[in-house]
């Protein structure tokens, strides 16, 4: 097995989490507890634990004030279209509406930013060429 991402993070509603990671973005569900579920996320272990948020700030790239902390996935650019286009199918609110990062650059990525139930903040791209993801 290929090693996996795993990030567990602090979520104020489990029933709100599985509505977004399960129904929305199509996550499987895992093992889970009165206080926390899993979700598989792309082949990766995302674990939404009861907890209070914590605060986001904001850093400026290309033009747009990012939040973070975030996480997320870099996708193949035909499936960010795909998560794109669920994400306004099901009327979710983006902090950073779906665009094209770094135009015409080394890195030239599709990328949009949201957030969940509980305020954590996703960020999800796709690379114009896939092996620009370290290039500097």
């Amino acid at each position: 097995m290929a090693a996996r991402f795993h990030l567990a993070f602090p979520v104020d509603d489990l029933a709100a989490s599985r509505a977004f990671y399960g129904g929305v973005l199509g996550c499987g569900e895992g093992r889970s507890a009165a206080t926390w579920v899993d979700f598989d996320f792309h082949g990766h272990q995302l674990v939404a634990h009861l907890a209070p948020a914590s605060a986001v700030h904001r850093n400026a790239v290309d033009g747009d004030a990012v939040p973070v902390p975030h996480f997320g996935l870099v996708l193949e650019w035909a499936d960010w279209e795909g998560l794109r286009d669920r994400l306004i199918a099901a009327d979710w609110t983006f902090e950073i509406a779906p665009h094209i990062r770094f135009a015409g650059q080394l890195g030239e990525q599709a990328t949009m930013f949201l957030f969940d139930p509980a305020g954590n903040a996703l960020e999800f791209k796709a690379f114009r060429d896939p092996r620009q993801l370290f290039a500097r």
